[in-house]
């Protein structure tokens, strides 16, 4: 609604413009976008075509718009004033670039550029004869912060000869036929899939590109701001974005594939293979190469981030644990470094396993981010009976070597044991990017693969540091407290954190997929119970079966997702709507209330995001800020991000993160928005507001 807008309100002031004097726009400011009109030859034949350019100049920080100009601005009106049998046709545009302004996409040019234009002289004139050529223009001239109509009056004297034109001119001109798209010479098709449409173009499999993005000449028809896929399959380009909202039935753009060259692409209705190869695009401003500094900072973020997921209430209750079975181990070194090594190594084979997940789905077109498997309810189940089981082992009503306080590190059992204990703590910790992670896990997004997972291989070795300093550093095992009878009461504490956990994951069920969804993981989680119960009594009994009793249990969990229903559970930031003046995220809500000079307050969380929950309780929804945010009229927006929403993980990708949560304050007026710490406070919000 916004660019719509901006974008009437421009065209209308430049058409305002037209009807000015000279010395009334002159009145107005200079032009920052100046033009002039140059001919390739001053001479040119009768009978032949001269090109003609309207050669732009801007300013420094200006920039004029391209013939679609994007969300907002105006591509230019000009208008001909020829010698009789003299006729102009349309003017050829360069390869534009791109430019994001208050979330609005602006088609731009940021540096000189010309318009070709082909100029036909009648046949039959005499040598010397006169032409006088007249355009009138009107186009707009802008910086990222204000607009001003530009335009005026330009005139080119021809002489009719033999259409020479000087190695100078032939440079020039030759200079700015090299920046125009060019024909395609293949048909491209298109289809439509509710809001998403798919290109395939024609591309030789063995051409370069790079950066490439599809610039749409046909107005209405795709979104300008929204991220594009561009992958490989074989000979064709396959492209996907979303559409405008409007239906159309034929296509024409331009498919920019590298600096100042681009192609004129038509397509029609048509097949489109699947994705392939995922080629990399640039953003609007084009960053530096990623350095080993930027890479190192990366992964120190992860270190630190994987670190503080340790005090997480469903994984502080597995790692000390595991401190108690070292501390009963005694002072056998080298079992304890071998345990340590099996729980250190599950960790990091979840988290490079999930990174790399996460990196195949998102070569594949899929727009996930962080913590994606958490926006499934059958992963959801499957950890609600593993969380239950641990609980119950935790309470006695079963022994797991793996986790149990007798188990024996001697064992090959035991570090199998340590090995999935640190794969399934894990799995369980990383819904959330806490601090140091959102800009480390952003970063491994933009990464080389093999720098990616390592930056995954940070947060796991963070996440599993505090239990390899204890297995490797005997002063830290010392510091444990001597195993006692204490250890079986501590079991039966640590047990209320995981009950809590799993009391949490059977509300999130309900909230991703409803009450039914809620029905069948209290099921699963109950029948679970029961086989682990089974199993405890056949270990009290000295009797076999346990494999029997897992077993039972991975297949009610496998049941269990097969049967869980699909959706049903209404969005959470609708039922939070109801009871509050928050506002669901929408892009195109959030350039309606910039556009209305209001100040946004923008956070995006999710029911399974532990620091999401904790900043929710402990400073955004405090009385002090609500009443600090009404008093300034600080809009609050919330994007919810509990189950899976393309929209939500492009707007977190394109602000440097890959999941949440995100906290954004645009203030009055500011074309950029200011990125709040992971960690909120009152003090932090209300701040915002002086």
């Amino acid at each position: 609604m916004r660019a719509r807008f901006f974008s009437f309100m421009t065209v209308l002031l430049a058409l305002v413009m037209v009807t000015l004097s000279p010395e009334t726009r002159a009145q107005i400011g200079p032009n920052n976008v100046p033009a002039t009109l140059v001919a390739e030859t001053l001479t040119p034949a009768a009978g032949s075509t001269v090109t003609l350019a309207i050669r732009f100049q801007p300013k420094p920080t200006w920039h004029g718009y391209w013939q679609n100009p994007g969300d907002a601005g105006f591509g230019g009106k000009f208008e001909w004033t020829l010698p009789k049998g003299v006729s102009a046709g349309a003017p050829a545009y360069p390869v534009p670039t791109r430019l994001i302004i208050a979330d609005l996409m602006n088609h731009v040019f940021e540096a000189e550029h010309a318009l070709l234009v082909p100029v036909t002289i009648p046949a039959g004139l005499a040598k010397g004869s006169k032409l006088s050529l007249k355009l009138r223009g009107d186009w707009l001239g802008c910086t990222d912060e204000i607009c001003v109509p530009q335009g005026g009056d330009m005139a080119i004297d021809l002489t009719v000869g033999d259409g020479s034109i000087t190695p100078a001119a032939r440079t020039q001109f030759d200079g700015w036929r090299a920046k125009l798209p060019r024909p395609l010479g293949s048909q491209a098709t298109f289809e439509i899939t509710g809001k998403r449409a798919r290109f395939a173009v024609p591309f030789p499999a063995g051409a370069a590109i790079a950066h490439p993005w599809l610039f749409a000449v046909s107005e209405n028809a795709i979104s300008y701001v929204t991220p594009q896929t561009v992958s490989r399959n074989g000979d064709m380009l396959i492209i996907e974005t979303d559409t405008s909202g409007s239906p159309f039935n034929a296509f024409e753009g331009v498919l920019a594939i590298g600096p100042d060259k681009g192609l004129l692409v038509k397509a029609v209705p048509g097949a489109v293979p699947a994705a392939g190869t995922p080629i990399a695009q640039a953003v609007e401003t084009e960053s530096a190469p990623v350095g080993l500094t930027a890479i190192l900072l990366a992964l120190g973020g992860a270190l630190l981030g994987g670190l503080i997921l340790n005090i997480m209430p469903c994984v502080f209750p597995i790692i000390s644990l595991k401190a108690l079975s070292l501390a009963k181990a005694g002072g056998d070194e080298r079992e304890a470094r071998r345990e340590a090594l099996a729980y250190a190594a599950g960790v990091i084979t979840v988290c490079v396993g999930l990174g790399a997940a996460l990196l195949g789905l998102r070569a594949g077109g899929s727009a996930v981010g962080w913590a994606f498997q958490l926006q499934e309810p059958r992963v959801i189940l499957v950890l609600l009976v593993l969380v239950t089981a641990i609980a119950f082992n935790l309470a006695g009503l079963f022994e797991l070597a793996g986790l149990s306080v007798s188990g024996k590190l001697a064992t090959a059992r035991g570090t199998g044991g340590a090995f999935w204990t640190g794969a399934l703590a894990a799995f369980i910790a990383t819904p959330c990017t806490g601090p140091f992670m959102g800009a480390a896990l952003g970063a491994a997004l933009v990464l080389p693969t093999f720098a990616a997972l390592a930056i995954f291989a940070g947060l796991g070795l963070g996440l599993a540091l505090p239990f390899l300093l204890l297995g490797f550093v005997p002063a830290f095992r010392r510091m444990l407290p001597k195993p006692g009878a204490w250890m079986e009461t501590m079991k039966y504490i640590l047990s209320v954190p995981m009950f809590l956990t799993a009391l949490a994951l059977v509300w999130l069920l309900g909230r991703q997929a409803g009450l039914n969804a809620v029905i069948v993981g209290l099921g699963a989680a109950m029948i679970a119970a029961f086989a682990l119960w089974w199993l405890g009594r056949r270990q009290t009994g000295g009797k076999s079966g346990g494999w029997a009793a897992l077993a039972s249990v991975v297949l009610f969990m496998a049941v269990g997702a097969f049967v869980l229903p699909k959706g049903g559970a209404q969005p959470a930031a609708a039922l939070d709507e109801k009871a509050s003046t928050n506002i669901a995220f929408d892009e195109t809500k959030l350039a309606a209330l910039r556009a209305e000079g209001r100040p946004v307050f923008l956070y995006f969380t999710a029911d399974w995001c532990v620091t999401c929950k904790v900043n929710e309780k402990a400073a955004i929804e405090r009385v002090e800020t609500v009443e600090a945010f009404k008093a300034k009229n600080v809009a609050v927006m919330v994007g919810d991000w509990t189950n899976a929403d393309a929209v939500i993980t492009r707007f977190l990708n394109a602000h440097g993160v890959s999941g949440v949560p995100l906290y954004l304050y645009y203030p009055k007026g500011a074309n950029k928005p200011q990125t709040l710490p992971q960690v909120l406070t009152v003090n932090t919000l209300t701040a915002l507001t002086s």
